[in-house]
């Protein structure tokens, strides 16, 4: 089974500050740091480590080559990774001493995706397949119809959150990961709660308090509670937790099981700085105590 990833792969600008700067207000950093971020490209990271067959379906600019290389290297395919004119994406991330984070991105290729090469390149999945996509590239609702038309399991990360962009694709769904905050704002944009939502799953991430797991069949809510940890950078956390997520359906396992052990990737996640390079590996994972 693989997991084809359409997803952002940007090149992260970290900055480690005493807080996050107020409007209007100028802050000196602490360290700079730069690694490989977006959250595709964690999300197929984090899958890739996990154990899964992930097949990444994004872009890079001229300045993208070491990105792909580092991809390649945690086990990520990127044949299907298109080379354009213009900028890589890049995002720049301001950490705070709590480990709070707030972010700038610029999209760059990621918005510039060939959407008929990424059919092509769909021509070589398989029924049972898993999609994921989030709303950090162009093309999403194209690629999962298309997707759930070829019987792919279609997955949805609506982040960075547009209620627009969520509303359009519920139709294609199969399940939708989203965190608290994100869940609140489109419940308030549809006027209905999640537990209604047209999704036959959805996956509520709640930080250091763990997930919720929906079955809006029957209005059913699961509560997986997360490890306890010291947060240093929570950077990626929400990516590690769905990219372990998808990787344990991907194998196999219950939908429990497979929230326990996205749980213990995203503890284990904050506890390290950085994003794609510092998401654990799954002897990690399972190896760690809390």
């Amino acid at each position: 089974m693989t997991l084809w990833n359409l997803g952002s792969i940007n090149a992260d600008h970290v900055y480690a500050v005493p807080h996050i700067p107020a409007p209007g207000e100028t802050l000196a950093a602490t360290a700079l740091s730069y690694g490989l971020g977006g959250k595709g490209a964690n999300m197929s990271v984090a899958a890739a480590r996990a154990g899964a067959r992930v097949a990444h379906l994004g872009a890079v600019g001229t300045d993208g080559g070491w990105m792909v290389e580092r991809l390649t290297g945690y086990g990520v395919d990127c044949t299907h990774v298109q080379h354009h004119d213009g900028s890589s994406g890049h995002a720049i991330i301001a950490v705070d001493a709590s480990a709070e984070n707030a972010i700038t991105l610029w999209p760059g290729a990621n918005r510039e995706i060939d959407l008929e090469a990424v059919k092509q390149a769909l021509n070589g999945a398989e029924a049972g397949d898993l999609l994921v996509t989030q709303n950090e590239t162009n093309g999403q609702v194209e690629v999962a119809a298309l997707a759930r038309g070829r019987r792919l399991t279609v997955v949805y990360a609506a982040a960075p959150f547009e209620a627009d962009a969520v509303r359009a694709m519920l139709p294609h769904l199969d399940l939708l990961v989203l965190n608290e905050v994100e869940a609140r704002q489109l419940s308030e944009a549809l006027g209905t709660p999640v537990e209604t939502l047209p999704v036959p799953q959805v996956v509520v991430t709640l930080g250091a308090r763990g997930c919720d797991w929906i079955e809006t069949a029957s209005g059913r809510r699961h509560h997986v509670d997360a490890p306890r940890v010291t947060a240093v950078d929570t950077t990626g956390a929400g990516d590690t937790f769905t990219g372990y997520l998808l990787a344990g359906l991907s194998e196999g396992l219950a939908m429990p099981d497979a929230l326990a052990l996205a749980t213990r990737a995203g503890a284990l996640k904050v506890g390290r700085r950085g994003a794609a390079d510092a998401i654990p590996s799954r002897e990690e994972v399972e190896r760690a105590t809390f």
